[in-house]
């Protein structure tokens, strides 16, 4: 515990280093008064709105897992299943690339779907992502199956199905994304972009395409400028755009700040195709209040100047937010059908304790049975 005389000596440095460091804090405030003039006000609107989420590997905490199995599963706000699958670190990757297609090579899941509008010829999860090894690989590459799984559930919602109404389509983050090959991200928005554009030519219905943050660096930078500033005033729900010069001071990596419709002058690689950003960034607050939460959300790049309807639409999806007020009710749904617990975790624990005892002889299965009784009965003691 500090004592009296480090608690002085605490605050002389705290002071001195605000002191110092205030000019960063000036650096941001003028920053935000830059964007104060764009700030819009937003209108209820009402859609259809669709939501796409993927089950949360760290949801899951089983008392016998001795493979790390992960289930990848991916639902709507319907509660439809759209992908399902179950892998575990040491799955071989050539199999599971060959699993996303039939004996004759014809896809027979989303992701494989996405593979082949990508013209992933050698069907090889492999060539879809860096981050995917051949054969087995370090752990990591599970998550990264399972963002594949994600995109390749909303490329295949877009590219291949009717709409019957104008319909809102949220993904559960930002529409960035790192894990794909070279260029081929890109690709697949140039690809969402064609299909949005003939579904309104065939069918004269919108599609919007927008993805919601659960964190954002530029919130986390700019949020006490934001507050100083007064950025967004109190009696309406607003919005405002954030250009990009200011996303890129929030990311380590500038590269997450580069959209085709403008490069900052002056960045590091300026030259270089943007290759992982297909949106822009917007700051919301659907609340009327200066209190209530602001989401950093991204508009599908070539939808940016469709904000306010989209906003709009939003607005009437998040005013009914539960159980987390103003905030878009759909996808709140999504996550709690995406959600394995209870007794759907129940489930998924006695397969593991079954599948490995069918695999165990004799005195194996007998392990398996007092680890089961052994687990059971300090559950029910220690419970709370």
């Amino acid at each position: 515990m500090l004592d009296a005389q480090a608690i002085q000596e605490l605050r002389a440095a705290v002071q001195q280093r605000t002191i110092e460091d205030m000019h960063i804090l000036d650096e941001m405030r003028e920053e935000i008064r830059s964007i104060r003039g764009s700030v819009r006000t937003i209108k209820p609107r009402s859609t259809t709105s669709v939501s796409l989420v993927a089950s949360d590997g760290g949801n899951n905490s089983l008392e016998f897992d001795p493979f790390s199995f992960e289930l990848v599963r991916v639902v709507d706000s319907h509660g439809s299943q759209l992908c399902f699958d179950v892998v575990s670190p040491a799955t071989d990757t050539d199999a599971l690339s060959q699993a996303q297609f039939d004996s004759a090579g014809r896809p027979v899941t989303a992701l494989g779907r996405m593979m082949l509008g990508l013209g992933i010829s050698s069907r090889r999860l492999s060539d879809l992502s860096p981050m995917i090894p051949r054969a087995a690989g370090p752990s990591s590459w599970v998550s990264v199956y399972r963002d594949l799984n994600e995109w390749a559930v909303l490329w295949d919602l877009i590219v291949n199905n009717p709409f019957p109404t104008d319909t809102l389509v949220i993904r559960d983050g930002l529409l960035r994304s790192k894990v794909f090959t070279r260029n081929l991200f890109m690709k697949m928005a140039d690809q969402l972009k064609a299909a949005i554009d003939e579904i309104w030519h065939r069918s004269r219905r919108r599609v919007y395409l927008v993805g919601i943050a659960k964190h954002s660096s530029v919130l986390t930078r700019y949020h006490l400028a934001m507050a100083v500033e007064r950025l967004m005033a109190p009696g309406d729900p607003r919005y405002v755009e954030i250009p990009r010069s200011i996303e890129e001071k929030s990311y380590a990596w500038k590269e997450w700040a580069r959209g085709r419709d403008d490069t900052p002058a002056g960045s590091a690689g300026a030259g270089e195709e943007p290759k992982f950003v297909a949106g822009r960034l917007f700051l919301v607050r659907f609340g009327a209040r200066t209190g209530d939460p602001v989401w950093a959300i991204d508009l599908f790049q070539p939808q940016a100047k469709a904000a306010d309807e989209v906003m709009g639409y939003l607005l009437g999806d998040a005013v009914c937010g539960f159980p987390v007020p103003l905030y878009p009710r759909c996808l709140q749904k999504a996550h709690e059908y995406a959600q394995v617990v209870d007794f759907d975790q129940e489930i998924l624990q006695e397969e593991i304790f079954r599948a490995v005892r069918n695999r165990l002889k004799g005195s194996g299965q007998a392990a398996i049975d007092e680890f089961r009784l052994r687990q059971d009965v300090a559950g029910r003691r220690y419970a709370k």
